[in-house]
């Protein structure tokens, strides 16, 4: 698919099919987000990759009750690991603009597959903590289900969007 295309009808998905997502096209999603870029090339990323029904039916739960999140065939929990930028005003919380630099070639490369996600920010931390095997001195920062979309309308453009003259300025 071209990129361009990718981008535009990239969308939350929040109904999956039980399809299973083969092997292949997982590993190049997963792929993509090993390849996103990072501060000073750090990578503080770490992916758990949840397929187990009941494990992502309590992530559904504890994502604030959005039950979607468990029904798609795949979870993506991503962790990041906290590092001190010693370049970036952001310092120690540099980890999270390249943890979600990652999230996001993930998510355009599930679009890219056929695939759908949803960012999810709204869960409790430290119950997705116990629920999942995150590693030692990670935080869990992103959920996203993964998974075919149920519509086959829902990868579709938007004009939801500010216009350029509203979101840039000229010097």
């Amino acid at each position: 698919m071209e990129f361009t295309e990718v981008v535009k009808t990239r969308r939350s998905v929040r109904s999956y099919k039980p399809d299973p997502i083969p092997d292949a096209v997982l590993a190049r999603v997963l792929e993509a987000a090993r390849m996103a870029p990072s501060a000073n090339n750090v990578q503080p990323w770490h992916f758990v990759i949840v397929t187990d029904a009941a494990r992502r039916a309590r992530l559904g739960k504890l994502a604030s009750g959005q039950t979607f999140v468990g029904e798609a065939p795949v979870v993506v929990v991503c962790c990041g690991k906290r590092y001190r930028d010693h370049y970036s005003w952001l310092a120690d919380n540099m980890y999270v603009v390249d943890c979600t630099i990652a999230i996001d070639h993930l998510t355009l490369a599930a679009r890219n597959e056929g695939l759908g996600t949803c960012w999810i920010g709204a869960f409790d931390h430290e119950g997705v903590k116990g629920a999942v095997p995150v590693p030692k001195g990670h935080d869990v920062l992103m959920l996203t289900p993964l998974g075919y979309p149920a519509s086959s309308r829902a990868f579709r453009e938007t004009s939801a969007r500010k216009p350029l003259r509203d979101i840039t300025t000229q010097a």
